[in-house]
């Protein structure tokens, strides 16, 4: 996990529905790709919001790509 990341307060988890969200995944979408329940889903974009301080997606992903979070570092 980058140190963005961390300092963003998100978990690796957290992380992995941002990256989707940014994708334009939708809840069901990250919930199948994750395999987790769609309410796991709804809880996590929650807890993404307000550790990036924005009140939707489209903000989420500005902030993401501002603060290096997406696209995800190549490997």
């Amino acid at each position: 996990m980058t140190s963005s990341a961390t300092d963003a307060g998100l978990s690796a988890r957290q992380r992995e529905v941002l990256i989707a969200l940014c994708q334009g995944c939708s809840n069901r979408e990250i919930a199948q790709r994750l395999e987790i329940s769609e309410k796991t889903v709804k809880a996590h974009v929650g807890a993404i919001f307000d550790a990036l301080r924005v009140t939707n997606r489209t903000q989420a992903s500005a902030v993401a790509h501002r603060l290096g979070l997406y696209p995800p570092a190549a490997r």
